[in-house]
Parts: C-alpha cells; structure tokens; sequence
C-alpha cells in the first residue's frame, strides 16, 4: 500500500488504473471520467465496485458542466472487468479500500485511499444536492491533477 499523501509511481503515471468505490454509480465513474479526461490516452482507466448499484442522473449533470460524460457507462462490479492488470487501484470508499486491499493477496498493486464523501447523503432543494456532487467532482478532480497528472509531469 502506498502513504495516501504521496503519489503512487511518483515520476511517471501509472500504465493502468483502476477507481473503486461502493456502487460505480457516481464516485468512481466520476473519476473514471476525470481521469481520462487528463491522463494521456496511453494510460488505461477502468471503475468498478464492491456492490452493483443503479446509474445516477446527477452524476450526468454535474459532469456535463464540465464537458465530460460517461457515455453509456452501466455500473459493473470488479468481476466484470475485462482486463485485471492494474498499476493502482485508488479506493473512494472504506469498503472499496478494504476490498482493494484484500486484491493485494493475489495481485501486485498499488493501492492509494482518497477518501471521498457520498453526495447521495445531502438533502434539500436540487441545487443543493448538485451541490453536493458537484463537490464530489471537484475533489476528484484536484485529487487526480495533483496526484496522478501534475506530479508526474503530465500537466502543467
């Protein structure tokens, strides 16, 4: 397991990467989203979750501001995967990290913790739920600038 305040592979991104939270419903297809948005085209990015959970339209919304999308994205669990190589598995949730950690009996990862709150708790008008996942997005997206792009040298 790598220190959670440093990046993983420090130096050079990571050739595979892998997004894992509770439900691949909104936080890991988000950064799945993020990070291919960022991280050259050389870099394969992949979501998955400990649970399968149901699409989130606001998911949709806030990254649309942004000019990403998720396409068709469907939320699949870690057995669905096509391709179980990765360089690092970074966890948004603590069942996700204990899951990811459990991976490494079997594989040689790296795993990094972001913890990342879920916006499906906040309550009140629409605005202030997009409001919450708004902020989700956000710090996803710092987490991924600072810690995959930036510091290996693949922004500016």
């Amino acid at each position: 397991m790598t220190n959670p305040n440093e990046p993983a592979n420090e130096g050079k991104p990571p050739g595979a990467v892998l997004f894992m939270c509770g439900m691949n419903s909104i936080r890991s297809p988000m950064a799945e989203a993020i990070a291919r948005h960022y991280l050259p085209q050389s870099v394969y990015v992949a979501s998955a979750g400990v649970r399968r959970g149901e699409r989130d339209p606001f998911v949709d919304a806030v990254l649309d501001e942004i000019g990403l999308t998720i396409g068709r994205h469907q939320p699949h669990l870690l057995d669905d995967l096509e391709d179980d190589y990765f360089d690092l598995i970074v966890t948004l949730a603590p069942e996700a990290h204990h899951k990811a950690l459990d991976l490494t009996r079997s594989w040689s990862v790296d795993v990094d913790y972001w913890p990342t709150p879920d916006p499906t708790v906040a309550t009140g008008t629409r605005e202030q739920i997009l409001d919450a996942y708004r902020d989700v997005r956000d710090h996803i997206s710092r987490l991924i600038m600072a810690r995959l792009v930036r510091k290996n040298g693949q922004g500016t």
